[in-house]
């Protein structure tokens, strides 16, 4: 009987290792989440694409279904606090369910919003609010504001735009209105063209940003016109079931704007060295080794 009680939750475990171990499609390029603060990222784009394959198909049928579609997805594992080794890295090659988990720690449930143009904006502005101000002519500034939660750093896919490091934040981490004249977010297109303040975008995100959660200014349930009964964890797998084999690549939708002789600096993994070259919109050059087993990195702006 002791013997029984002992070897049934060993094939529990077994079987459920087995599971999150089974490949659910391929990668055709590595997802890492080493440079998710500083440009457009495998890790964030494989997430919005799969919210954004979603989204559509579920509104087809509705009164929504003319509207541009957007994605949100923010780096959940971008160091910081929580260590140099807390960083996503899944190899080109086989994806199973424990890399799905791994490129989205939450079990948060999809939900899409409607909101205007210049609600676009605000959201981007509040997500440039992880960036410390930096004064033209700088040298290695530091570019992080470490208080602010990488999970708070969407990016909006669907639209272009830059971040002008030399303005302060609009708002605080707090989603408070501190200096209603500052604009980081330059250059905000959809469709090639300056996005129309008016315009009504559909927005593909999850509950916890849809419900509030991060403070982000005027998003919150009343905006939300679809609540889906799938985590975005589930949405993730059957879209690279769909798809068979996935291209994560960055697409470089947003970027620094320049700032003349000016350079700054940010930390992640060592690992991070071997991805250099990849880094899409933005030249990363090794800085070194930073504190408590980070490198350090820069960029010339």
């Amino acid at each position: 009987m002791t013997s029984r009680k002992c070897w049934r939750p060993r094939r529990r475990t077994t079987r459920r290792l087995a599971y999150v171990r089974t490949p659910v499609g391929k990668t055709s390029a590595p997802l890492y989440s080493y440079f998710a603060l500083v440009a457009d990222d495998p890790s964030v784009q494989i997430v919005s694409q799969a919210q954004t394959w979603y989204i559509r198909d579920m509104l087809k049928d509705t009164e929504h279904k003319d509207l541009p579609v957007l994605s949100a997805a923010a780096p959940f594992k971008a160091g910081g606090r929580g260590g140099a080794d807390y960083f996503t890295d899944v190899p080109a090659g086989d994806i199973a369910i424990k890399n799905v988990a791994d490129l989205y720690l939450y079990p948060n449930t999809v939900q899409a919003v409607v909101i205007t143009g210049e609600q676009v904006h605000n959201w981007l502005e509040m997500s440039a609010g992880i960036f410390n101000q930096i004064t033209p002519g700088s040298a290695d500034a530091s570019l992080i504001n470490g208080d602010f939660p990488s999970y708070n750093f969407d990016v909006i896919d669907g639209v272009t735009y830059q971040i002008d490091l030399s303005q302060p934040a609009r708002f605080d981490k707090d989603g408070n209105l501190v200096n209603a004249a500052a604009n980081r977010i330059r250059d905000l297109q959809f469709d090639g063209k300056a996005i129309d303040p008016a315009q009504k975008f559909v927005v593909a995100t999850n509950n916890y940003r849809a419900g509030g959660g991060g403070h982000f200014p005027e998003i919150a349930a009343d905006k939300v016109v679809f609540v889906a009964p799938d985590t975005n964890r589930d949405v993730i797998v059957r879209y690279i079931l769909e798809q068979g084999t996935i291209n994560p690549s960055a697409d470089a939708n947003w970027k620094f704007a320049p700032l003349k002789d000016t350079s700054v600096v940010f930390d992640s993994s060592p690992k991070a060295r071997q991805f250099l070259t990849e880094v899409e919109a933005v030249a990363v050059e090794d800085a070194g080794d930073g504190a408590d087993g980070f490198a350090r990195f820069r960029i010339r702006l």
